[in-house]
């Protein structure tokens, strides 16, 4: 008889790809999963996978190299650096209009009231709308207003909602941390992709990298064949030299704080990307505490250092590395409780 599990489902920006990879592995092993919660790209993730329609997201995400990331950044210049009606009309075309009380599971989305300063659960209505809402990750994407109330992300309250699913009747719940801060044995696998033009994509970051200083890409060079930071020049002036940075990582000890990222920049390369790194901080914290109050029958932990917020174009990776780590945890869990 399979067991029956309530999975919990944190957010972390583009490492929410993840999550696919968790739901893959449990599915392969014959749980099933009885009811979802979900925060940020979690509600994203677990709302497409209670509408049924998981593999064709899958799909399409895995479809997307950098340029076309690029295409579905509809810039704004309100209260985000994105609208997100690229991305989230994209969602809605595969999900459809369904509202949350006819999925096939119970699904909460959580979000936050910034008017009222509380955590919203959305357990009925739009499942669209509360995707979007529990997705409104502060400075990248623009709130979503309902009425009086100005709704963000649910991870600046509540990034690992365990709480709306401790009263269901499944198994065993299941949680998946994208903010786990150790980890160290696992890396973003690499999959070779097809060279895209360059000159499209110079084309393309000449017209956002103004508005969005965050963004950085690949390229091959011929001379260092490592990674190369595209940033404003005001910023790229004022940073660390290649050499600086190799001698300050080759300086640092296996217990420094550098040794805890792979990050290709030391400290945030704008504020954009300040405030993410501040939000992500923060999440880290608050999910510490959300494991510590209820804590999960599985924890399966993906490492915040495999690649940064916005890599919305790494979803093969994500999703490779997410399974790898599910299977690990699950053989440790059923060898402990055969």
């Amino acid at each position: 008889m399979s067991k029956k599990v309530a999975l919990v489902l944190g957010s972390g920006g583009a490492r929410g790809y993840a999550h696919i990879g968790v739901i893959q592995e449990l599915e392969a092993r014959g749980y099933e999963i009885g009811c979802i919660a979900g925060c940020s790209m979690g509600a994203v993730i677990g709302g497409i996978y209670a509408a049924g329609k998981l593999d064709e997201y899958r799909q399409w995400t895995e479809s997307l190299d950098y340029l076309d990331v690029l295409r579905l950044l509809d810039v704004s210049f309100r209260l985000g650096a994105i609208r997100g009606e690229k991305i989230f009309g994209k969602i809605h075309e595969i999900v459809g209009e369904i509202d949350i009380e006819n999925l096939s599971i119970p699904y909460t989305a959580v979000a936050t009231d910034l008017t009222n300063q509380q955590e919203i659960w959305f357990q009925e209505g739009c499942l669209h709308k509360a995707m979007r809402a529990s997705a409104a990750i502060p400075s990248l994407f623009t709130p979503v207003t309902q009425g009086n109330r100005m709704l963000v992300d649910g991870g600046l309250l509540n990034p690992l909602p365990i709480v709306p699913v401790v009263a269901s009747h499944c198994d065993l719940i299941v949680a998946v941390n994208l903010n786990s801060l150790n980890q160290k044995q696992y890396h973003l696998p690499v999959i070779e992709r097809p060279a895209a033009i360059k000159g499209r994509i110079d084309q393309l970051m000449g017209s956002l990298s103004a508005r969005l200083p965050f963004l950085k890409r690949e390229t091959d060079e011929e001379e260092e064949g490592e990674l190369a930071v595209e940033v404003n020049p005001w910023i790229e002036a004022r940073a660390p030299s290649r050499k600086a940075l190799a001698e300050a990582e080759k300086d640092a000890t296996p217990n420094s704080a550098s040794d805890s990222h792979v990050l290709s920049n030391v400290g945030p390369a704008s504020l954009l990307e300040l405030v993410n790194q501040s939000f992500e901080t923060m999440q880290s914290s608050l999910t510490q505490y959300k494991i510590a109050g209820y804590p999960p029958d599985i924890l399966i932990n993906v490492p915040k250092r495999v690649c940064r917020f916005f890599e919305f174009h790494k979803a093969p990776e994500l999703i490779m590395l997410g399974r790898q780590i599910a299977s690990d945890t699950l053989d440790k869990y059923e060898s402990d409780h055969p």
